[in-house]
């Protein structure tokens, strides 16, 4: 048995310039954290006593006898990908739901490649288990998706992520004095919508309009940089963070007429009206989680206007993808 834990992520400059098409020909960085919120995948070889030669369980079960009969695109194609010749037992179970803006699928497949090579006795490197998902993600499934969130799920931490043009990234950890992170975090909520969304969908109308939204995506990708100055200049107010994220989702929500909704617009100007200082939607758009930017004494006058939504405590975390079970299985 083998069980990987696997963070989810928030991120919170420069998304939409880690899509290759903008990428390839502009190049991109984000900056991104990963949190103590996680994506858990168990998996053992299947003892060969069954109908089924698969088991796969997450919100649903499916008992299969060959690997393109799974439903679950991510399984369907990493277990194609690493050619799984034994009938392998995977369960899946996380922290939060999914299609959420959190990078939870592609912690799933970072997840399970993980939980893969070390059921094969192997090891691999946080910099191999990015571009693995990546490619899973991006060239077999084909979804429309960046390549920010493998990213963040492999290495963890809170990282300045830049890509190049020739499709090769660099992680860059962003180091704060402790006090100074502590501020950082104690200035942030999340919270959940409920509202459905399918990222992919989301992404692909605002990949559609790149060309039309230059300014706005040079803009985004600028404010990596000065969101980072501002955290690291301790005599700059915090604030500074907050209003550039306010900025950073006007900008966002200039992509596609799909990144947000009438019912998220009233509630981010809700969350404003009662103190938060900024924010967004997180991932895509169109609903999932918001991420707000709310100076602690107010913080409770924001989540009573809110109160129908969940509100999710968080911290940042440092660990990245781990196998936190090793216990490969004696049957040969």
């Amino acid at each position: 048995m083998i069980i990987t834990r696997t963070p989810f992520r928030i991120s919170f400059f420069g998304g939409g310039t880690d899509y290759p098409a903008w990428y390839q020909e502009h190049g991109g960085v984000v900056l991104a954290t990963t949190i103590d919120k996680y994506c858990y995948i168990s998996c053992r070889y299947l003892p060969p006593f069954f109908d089924h030669k698969h088991r796969i369980v997450y919100s649903a079960i499916e008992n299969v006898k060959h690997i393109e009969e799974i439903k679950h695109p991510a399984v369907r194609a990493v277990l194609g990908w690493a050619g799984c010749d034994r009938g392998l037992e995977i369960h899946h179970d996380g922290d939060l739901p999914a299609r959420s803006g959190l990078g939870s699928s592609s912690s799933f497949t970072v997840g399970l490649v993980h939980a893969l090579a070390a059921l094969n006795g192997s090891y691999v490197s946080r910099e191999e288990l990015a571009a693995n998902a990546i490619h899973i993600e991006q060239n077999i499934i084909h979804e429309n998706v960046g390549s920010q969130d493998q990213i963040s799920a492999a290495y963890g931490g809170f990282n300045r992520i830049d890509f190049m043009k020739n499709d090769m990234f660099w992680v860059s950890p962003i180091i704060l004095p402790k006090d100074r992170l502590g501020e950082l975090q104690s200035h942030l909520m999340l919270c959940f919508t409920g509202f459905p969304r399918i990222a992919s969908e989301i992404a692909k109308s605002k990949i559609d309009n790149f060309k039309s939204r230059e300014k706005e995506m040079k803009r985004m990708k600028e404010m990596v940089d000065e969101s980072i100055r501002a955290l690291q200049d301790t005599r700059t107010p915090i604030g500074e963070f907050g209003e550039l994220l306010h900025e950073g989702w006007l900008c966002k929500r200039a992509l596609s007429d799909k990144v947000s909704t009438p019912e998220i617009d009233h509630l981010y100007e809700e969350a404003r009206c009662a103190g938060a200082v900024g924010g967004k939607i997180l991932g895509a758009g169109g609903g999932g989680f918001f991420l707000l930017f709310v100076k602690p004494e107010l913080q409770s006058k924001v989540q009573e206007r809110l109160k129908h939504l969940i509100h999710v405590p968080f911290q940042f975390e440092n660990s990245g993808s781990r196998v936190v079970l090793y216990q490969p299985d004696g049957l040969r």
